[in-house]
């Protein structure tokens, strides 16, 4: 069962279109929603959570048609931070626990108290004199204490330290622990998508590039330094991207399976292919 289906969906704003996503994220996995500024991940997180409707296609989350009534109540079961939180600016940490014990049937009062322990937040500080990093924490432990079995985050670690970061990271990890958990998670920061996440999904300007497993979308690139000689020696098909690296040399992400073996290539992070495709399209 996949947690998460987008089927050819299509979205028309005024100078941007989400056109025709097609998108699954299997149950039991993290998948990291990447791409540069305006290239529709909030769209399509709002798309999912039935903020927005699409213009064609299907949204699903945990089964459930997000255009169906049946979908309010399947969000009992979607822990959701977007990348503002939003709360009541009076209310404390501890009113708005009490507010959710009232909204969520499966309110764990403990387990929000043990995550606001856990991030140090302050309980009797209304919520507008949080800093930015305190807001998204106490977000993520809403998102956490009425025990849903999807995560969906919308840059959920942006503007957190990055010690707390890790901590999040850590967080989400034991969350998936169960077999029947998963989430979404789009963010800026590379290197915690990286760590964390399962599958990588890559948006460009409204289309979706690739998902793959992360694993292997590592395996299938490489990246060769050496002179712009020995560049223009490999296969046009072979080249996703390329930079000069200064005194005539250059570096390039390459296809693993279409350079001769012979070649050294260094491991790329995900950071590396991402901005290599995202040249190479601009410059496509």
């Amino acid at each position: 069962m996949n947690a998460i289906e987008l089927n050819h969906v299509t979205k028309e704003f005024p100078g941007f279109t989400l056109r025709d996503l097609t998108l699954a994220v299997p149950q039991g996995t993290i998948c990291g929603l990447v791409g540069e500024n305006g290239a529709g991940k909030s769209t399509t997180i709002r798309l999912l959570m039935g903020a927005l409707t699409p213009d064609s296609g299907t949204c699903t989350a945990l089964g459930v048609d997000a255009a169906s009534p049946e979908f309010l109540s399947a969000k009992e079961d979607i822990g959701v931070v977007l990348d503002e939180a939003y709360f009541p600016e009076i209310l404390s940490a501890v009113q708005v626990g009490k507010i959710m014990e009232k909204t969520y049937r499966r309110w764990d009062m403990a387990a929000y108290q043990g995550y606001l322990n856990r991030f140090a937040l302050p309980e009797k500080k209304p919520f507008k004199d949080y800093s930015r990093g305190m807001k998204m924490k106490l977000a993520i432990a809403v998102a956490l204490s009425h025990d849903p079995k999807l995560l969906v985050l919308d840059e959920a670690t942006s503007g957190l330290d990055p010690i707390v970061r890790d901590e999040v990271l850590e967080i989400f990890n034991e969350f998936t622990r169960a077999e029947d958990h998963s989430i979404l998670i789009s963010s800026h920061i590379l290197s915690d998508l990286e760590k964390l996440c399962d599958y990588i999904a890559f948006l460009h300007q409204g289309r979706l590039l690739f998902c793959e497993e992360k694993d292997r979308l590592l395996e299938e690139y490489g990246i060769f330094v050496g002179t712009a000689e020995q560049a223009d020696s490999l296969l046009e098909e072979a080249v996703a991207g390329r930079e000069s690296s200064g005194m005539g040399g250059v570096r390039c992400l390459v296809r693993r399976e279409l350079v001769p073996t012979t070649l050294e290539l260094e491991r790329p992070t995900v950071e590396d292919i991402i901005l290599f495709l995202v040249k190479g399209a601009k410059n496509g």
